[in-house]
């Protein structure tokens, strides 16, 4: 996260002054008030500033780092998931290798009828698949998957935080988010409804930092 001159003279100011009005930081600065709106407005909702009224703003004593990590642990997962690209168990290895460039991502979750969650495929899978003297045509990608319920999952509730330490503890590139719903056998399945990678969380410390 990165703060403009004028946003980080404001921010010193407040350090030293704090409680302070606007109007006096407007003064410091030789600006008007409404010049400085903006930007008032960025400090305090990013948590850089606190204000209360009558009172002033004052320095919250967070870093923009320290904003950036509380942010991470209050946005969900299910607010930033991606479409997820599945095939079917049936699927030939061919067909995913197909689908995976065409795609463009690097893993691939594998469903049953019904949409349950039953194995997923990375780009390492399918490489070693090609390496044997296999056909790769007549392979099913069910000989090759990671299967349920030995797959790392995320849910929609769980945190940006949470999600990215399980891609680190887990050295993959993508996790299926997944929901719990009646398999029809008196069970529980999980039906996949988007993926979160680390496509995602770079494009969220984008947004963050803009």
């Amino acid at each position: 996260m990165e703060l403009t001159r004028r946003q980080e003279a404001i921010l010193e100011i407040v350090k030293r002054n704090s409680p302070i009005t606007g109007e006096q930081i407007a003064e410091r600065l030789s600006l008007t008030r409404a010049t400085l709106r903006p930007d008032m407005a960025v400090l305090t909702m990013t948590g850089l500033l606190g204000a209360r009224p009558r009172v002033g703003y004052y320095y919250s004593g967070k870093t923009p780092n320290r904003v950036i990590a509380e942010k991470l642990h209050q946005i969900k997962v299910g607010d930033v998931k991606s479409v997820p690209v599945v095939v079917p168990e049936h699927c030939s290895v061919y067909d995913a290798i197909v689908t995976i460039f065409t795609e463009d991502v690097g893993t691939l979750f594998v469903v049953k009828e019904g949409g349950f969650l039953e194995g997923v495929i990375s780009r390492k899978d399918l490489l070693k698949s090609t390496m044997g003297s296999q056909d790769i045509h007549k392979l099913p990608v069910s000989v090759i998957m990671t299967r349920w319920p030995n797959i790392i999952t995320v849910e929609p509730d769980e945190s940006v935080w949470a999600a990215a330490q399980k891609l680190i503890a887990h050295e993959i590139d993508a996790v299926p988010l997944v929901r719990s719903i009646p398999d029809g056998k008196g069970g529980q399945g999980v039906e996949v409804i988007g993926r979160f990678s680390k496509t995602n969380i770079i494009r969220l410390f984008v947004g963050l930092s803009e």
